[in-house]
């Protein structure tokens, strides 16, 4: 089959590798027949997080139909399916809280050290990302094994096209629960750092949940206009102090509650992210927080902090006085997606989300590296980026 691959920093190739097959009794293959480059991607793109080997085949956020079954899946042949990126095993304690990001029992035992090294325990295993989480083939390619298939794909009903749902599989739950974490009450005021798809679907989660007031902060005139779109005030920080504009804009105490939709890869003006970047690019191990650091600053005393944004290192400078003083409020974690597939999709189906207006651009598996290329080097224009496979 065809696959899109990782060969190193800013170098990843369509390649012919072997068809997956069936190796656990709860496993399914996926012909997969939409796949979408997430910004968490770019992270293994600019190559900040460790643990990719030469050939990985890359992708998290993909759908498509069941072709084979293993004894033990629940699903059935035809079935379409959106798959979570979380590959969770369903029975661990965690699983049976329904936090199946925290899952015990997908990461295999040979790749735990690793993750209990940096986060001081193990972490539930995911598609297409780093050997930190598991090394499983992700699905930007023509096929895929997904395994505890009776646990995480979610099927779709007909007349709903892929692109209605295929967000189901990250972003849109990431939204959602970054916006959920953010403790949101009726009447609250927001602040959501950063404009790319998470920030996004965080924007209109927050609102659908009762905000009255959204504030997105972006640097990309096309970012902040489809944040508009959706009912959110904007601020471009590179023309505007984001302090000062959200304490005036809050009354003087500022936002109720923030949301870092941005992550490791922060960037800005401030001598913070300059230093950040430069350790960053050298390797030795520094998250580039600015982002997370001016989102603390700026929420309110007894606010809350929602952390949807992937970290994966160490903070340097980080303001644990601030946090501590103002009582704040921190929630984060990788996304539980598995809770939120149900709901979620019966809200697209009503029409009370949309998920479609995110989609720039649609491309064939084929040209998956220049889809890298441009979402990474001019994110203004491809907000996002679906991928179709033959199988489409």
């Amino acid at each position: 089959m065809r696959a899109l691959t990782w060969h190193g920093t800013h170098d990843v190739r369509v390649d012919t590798v072997p068809d997956p097959e069936i190796v656990n009794p709860r496993d399914a293959i996926i012909e997969v027949t939409s796949t979408a480059i997430c910004g968490s991607d770019l992270h293994l793109y600019d190559g900040v997080l460790p643990g990719m080997q030469q050939g990985d085949i890359l992708g998290h956020e993909f759908m498509g139909r069941v072709v084979e079954t293993g004894p033990k899946s629940t699903l059935k042949k035809g079935q379409r399916v959106v798959v979570p990126f979380t590959i969770s095993c369903g029975s661990c304690f965690f699983c049976k809280q329904t936090m199946y990001s925290a899952c015990d029992n997908t990461n295999p035992a040979e790749k735990q050290d690793m993750t209990e090294g940096l986060f001081g325990h193990s972490v539930s295993a995911l598609f297409g990302y780093t050997h930190l989480t598991g090394g499983y083939p992700g699905g930007q390619a023509e096929y895929v094994r997904v395994p505890f298939s009776d646990v995480g794909p979610i099927v779709i009903p007909d007349g709903m096209d892929d692109d209605e749902v295929l967000f189901l599989s990250d972003i849109l739950p990431t939204g959602w629960m970054g916006a959920e974490n953010a403790d949101i009450k009726e009447g609250d005021t927001v602040a959501v750092w950063g404009c790319g798809p998470v920030g996004l679907f965080a924007v209109q989660s927050a609102l659908a949940m009762g905000a009255a007031r959204v504030i997105a902060i972006d640097e990309y005139p096309n970012r902040l206009a489809l944040a508009r779109k959706l009912g959110a005030e904007i601020i471009d920080f590179k023309r505007t102090n984001v302090m000062e504009a959200l304490t005036e804009m809050s009354g003087g105490l500022g936002p109720d509650a923030v949301i870092d939709a941005v992550g490791m890869e922060s960037h800005g003006f401030a001598p913070d992210t300059v230093m950040d970047n430069i350790k960053q690019n050298v390797g030795i191990g520094a998250d580039s927080a600015h982002a997370l650091r001016e989102a603390i600053m700026c929420v309110r005393k007894g606010g809350t902090v929602s952390i949807p944004g992937v970290y994966g290192g160490m903070l340097d400078k980080f303001p644990l006085g601030a946090l501590m003083e103002k009582g704040v409020q921190v929630r984060s974690g990788q996304t539980h997606v598995q809770r939120y597939l149900e709901p979620l999709l019966e809200k697209i189906g009503n029409g009370e989300l949309d998920t479609t207006f995110l989609i720039s651009h649609r491309l064939p598996l084929e040209e998956a590296p220049t889809g890298y290329d441009r979402f990474r080097f001019n994110q203004d224009d491809w907000t996002k980026v679906v991928l179709k496979t033959k199988a489409a």
